[in-house]
This record gives C-alpha cells, structure tokens and sequence, in this order.
C-alpha cells in the first residue's frame, strides 16, 4: 500500500503507512505520522463515507505541528482498504458493527504498539457516528472524541418512514449491493462545485477533485441499498433519547449550519442529550467544517485547542454542568407545577 501526493496536496514528511488486518480478513490501510520531540498524545482521524486519507493531508499537518503523533485510516469499502464487492466504487456494508471491527484492528494492531497516550479521536459524519456507537457500547479506547457533523439522521427526508421501508425492502429482496435508486458510480466530490453541499471552499473542494481525477482509484460512488439500510437502523438507535445519556466518553460535537447532509435539529436533540458533552454549531459551514472556508476552520481549532488535550473542558467540568443543566430542569418542572422551591 502507498499513499499518493499531487502538487496542490502534499504529504506531510514522514508518513508510516500500516496496513492492518481485521478479524474478518479485511486489509486496511493505516498511515501514522510522528512529530518531532515528545508527543502530546495520539489523534485517530476518522473520516467519512467516500472519504480517503489524502484528503485529509492539511488536517494531519495542523495536528502534527501540534505535537500529536497521527493515525489515519481508510475505512473498509473505501480508499485503498478492502472491498466486499467487486465494483470497487461501491462502499458497501450490511451492518455498521462491521466498522467498529476496523476501529478494533486499529486499536490492537496500531494504538496499542505504536502510539503514546492518551489516545483521542477525530471522526467526521459517519466515521463521528461509528465512534459514537462504539463509546455507547463501553468499547471506546479514545479518551476524548471530537466529532465533526455527525451523522444522526440524513438531511431533508420528506417521508422518512416511506424511504427507511424502501431501504429495507430492496434489502430483503436481495438488491442490498445495488446503489440506491438513482445512484451512480460518480462520487460528489467528482461533480461541479456550484451547488455542491460539502463545502463552500472552492479551492479545498478543487483540490479533493484533483486528487480524484489523477488517483480515480480512491473514489467512491453512490451508497449502496445495503449500506442505506445499515445506516438507517443505526440512526433509528440514535433517535432514542436515552443513547446519548449512555456515552460516558467526553465528546465535543460541531453541527454546521448550513448542512444539507445530515439533519441538523436531529444532531442538535443528540448532542444536547450528552452526559460528557458539548455542541459548538458555526454557523456558515456546509457539512465539511474541516475542508471550509479558513475562518470557518478556525472556529473548529479553538474548539479543539480547549479540549484537546485541554484542560478547560475536563470530564469533571462537563459532568458537573450536565448536573447543573439536570437540577435546572428539575427546578422549572416544579415550578410549573406549582410546587415549593
């Protein structure tokens, strides 16, 4: 496995590509870079569907200069990590379990020999979701998560119960590897610019086109019928307004506020409902915020910068506001009820 640089995105130095294999003999690819002096810790930058580490490449520098040892992955249907099907534009899976078997390899074969504590994460849209499934089963071996647009439901849904039936319904009949009504091998990071919904940055945008159209390899089609419906079981978990009372992982969640991916009151009823958490929304980003415009990543990094490593947004300041915004609730209830303070 390698990694590929075109002339508008270079690599940072001294990248370490690892492939690594899962329990159900899936290769992944898995590049870890390492700052010079003694690290602050380790970043697992964990990307979202389509995506690719190149991509990812000014994210990694913004992380090694601060002194973070970096470990990217490719999850599996995408970037050079195996595939389940011979269409490799296809990134399919028939159950989200599947990648937190590729988080499971990373931490035993990658985290566990080769990266100083504390370990944190990065995830963005579905690579956020998968973290966030992973710390609400007690499995997360992160001990901070900084999740980018997750995706909690999909954008815009005119008859959400009609389309998730649908899903599953060419599901059962066997159509689970066909892309979804409508779909095509053409990624959206491969069409125009103009009215895109991933980022507002032309140049940024641009650049994730070239390195498509010179390593075409790395892209990634339309989901799947089986990966929508994969999907929409998970997001129907999270529609359950005790999952996010059950992760104990401090997290820091950015909505943007123009998303046109994911739904953005349906991230906002989530990530209000965090024990350990807080949601920073910026207001003019699509649903990219890390490949935005630069004053809107700025506000991404001095989110970041106060809470990882951080010490201003410690596990015990989250816990005691969350009490705080629990003894507030109480005291309104009660006085709607009429009842003595």
């Amino acid at each position: 496995m390698e990694i590929f640089e075109t002339p508008d995105n270079p690599a940072p130095a001294g990248a370490i590509v690892s492939p690594v294999r899962t329990m159900d003999d899936v290769l992944l690819r898995v590049v870890r870079w390492v700052p010079e002096g003694e690290p602050v810790g380790t970043i697992a930058l964990l990307a979202g569907r389509t995506e690719f580490i190149e991509k990812y490449f000014e994210i990694v520098g913004e992380l090694i200069e601060r002194g973070f040892v970096v470990v990217a992955m490719d999850w599996r249907g995408q970037g050079l990590s195996g595939r389940d099907l011979r269409d490799s534009r296809k990134g399919h899976v028939d159950d989200f379990a599947f990648y937190e078997r590729d988080l499971e390899a990373l931490h035993h074969q990658v985290l566990q020999f080769l990266c100083p504590r504390p370990w944190f994460a990065i995830g963005h849209s579905m690579g956020a979701s998968i973290l966030l499934a992973q710390a609400r089963a007690g499995r997360s071996p992160f001990a901070r998560l900084v999740l980018s647009a997750p995706m909690i439901d999909i954008y815009g849904l005119r008859l959400p119960r009609l389309v998730r039936a649908l899903a599953e319904g060419l599901d059962m009949v066997g159509l689970g590897t066909a892309f979804v009504p409508g779909g095509s091998r053409t990624g959206v990071q491969e069409r125009a610019f103009e009215g895109n919904v991933l980022t507002s940055d032309a140049a940024r945008f641009a650049r994730t086109a070239n390195i498509l159209k010179e390593h075409p390899q790395l892209g990634l089609g339309d989901p799947t019928v089986g990966w929508l419906n994969a999907a929409f079981r998970l997001m129907d978990e999270f529609a359950d307004a005790e999952y996010p009372r059950r992760i104990f992982t401090p997290s820091l969640v950015f909505g943007a506020g123009e998303d046109r991916v994911v739904s953005v009151p349906a991230l906002e009823r989530f990530a209000t409902r965090l024990k350990v958490g807080r949601l920073i929304f910026i207001p003019e980003a699509q649903h990219e915020i890390l490949m935005e415009r630069d004053h809107i990543r700025a506000q991404f990094w001095a989110g970041f910068d106060a809470f990882i490593p951080g010490q201003h947004l410690s596990v015990a300041a989250l816990e005691a506001e969350a009490e705080a915004k629990r003894a507030l609730h109480s005291r309104r209830r009660r006085f709607w009820r009429g009842e003595a303070a």
